[in-house]
């Protein structure tokens, strides 16, 4: 691993773009922490980026050679303002990007999956990570988790569908070393938990842990759909109801050793993620 060089991190007060600009700086690397307010972050240079605001762009590249890509959060077509900016990037000197995106999207795919096709013709070293859904969703701030702990209630469309629930803590790992190995890996990445494990399972292990009884509800793919246009645009929202069905008819029923193979250890277990996070 190489600590030379400077990584913007846009969306470095987020999930991911946190937790990588703290284990870039944990290296001794330079980050531009990216922020729509450059929110102070230890370790790291604050600076204001918005993705709707192009005039903020220059002044986050500036100095930086490579990048770490948060898409803008509830936009069902990034590529719109995504593309431009990549553009600039190169053309400023930027030579590595790593782009967040999901394991439910494909290269060429909706939403973020323009932009993921579009990355290898733009650098020329690059990564695409595709993690599994966050073991996070139900410990953190997202609608799972808060429906945890005000309703002892998980809801959604995923029927028994398994997933490969993943740590963001190893997300952000593998982001790290594709920024900073000397050779990117230059594909897209699958990132997922070392077992797939289905919504009733997830509601089963959080009672285990917390001693606190949690549930599963089940609806439709309209229901679930309509549950979601009250936090987010419908046409998002039915994107995300359409993730629901697609883990219910097995699209994410899958492990890989991804975060092994770059980070020399395995990939940490929904309870061990329980226990350090919610006891």
């Amino acid at each position: 691993m190489t600590t030379s060089g400077t990584t913007l991190v846009i969306g470095a007060t987020g999930t991911t773009g946190s937790r990588t600009a703290a284990q870039l700086s944990a290296v001794g690397h330079r980050v531009k922490a990216a922020s729509r307010r450059a929110v102070n972050f230890p370790g790291a240079e604050p600076v204001a980026f918005d993705w709707y605001e192009p005039a903020t762009h220059a002044a986050a590249l500036d100095g930086a050679d490579r990048v770490y890509l948060i898409p803008p959060v509830g936009d069902a077509d990034p590529a719109a303002v995504m593309l431009p900016f990549l553009q600039q990037a190169h053309t400023a000197g930027v030579h590595r990007a790593v782009l967040l995106s999901s394991s439910a999207i494909p290269e060429g795919g909706p939403a973020v999956g323009r932009v993921h096709q579009a990355l290898p013709d733009l650098f020329e070293h690059w990564a695409v990570l595709r993690p599994s859904w966050f073991m996070q969703n139900f410990t953190g701030t997202h609608a799972h988790a808060v429906s945890i702990r005000e309703e002892g209630a998980i809801w959604t469309a995923a029927g028994s569908g398994r997933v490969g629930f993943v740590d963001v803590e190893d997300i952000a790992a593998v982001a790290v070393h594709a920024l900073t190995d000397e050779y990117a890996p230059n594909t897209d990445l699958v990132l997922t938990g070392p077992e797939a494990l289905s919504y009733d399972d997830i509601a089963t292990t959080i009672t285990q842990v917390t001693d606190r009884p949690v549930a599963h509800h089940r609806l439709s793919y309209e229901q679930m759909r309509d549950r979601l246009t009250a936090q987010v645009p419908l046409e998002f929202a039915s994107m995300l109801a359409g993730m629901d069905r697609a883990i219910a008819e097995g699209a994410e029923d899958r492990i890989t050793d991804t975060v092994q193979r770059l980070t020399g250890r395995p990939a940490r277990r929904f309870r061990a993620l329980l226990e350090r996070e919610m006891l």
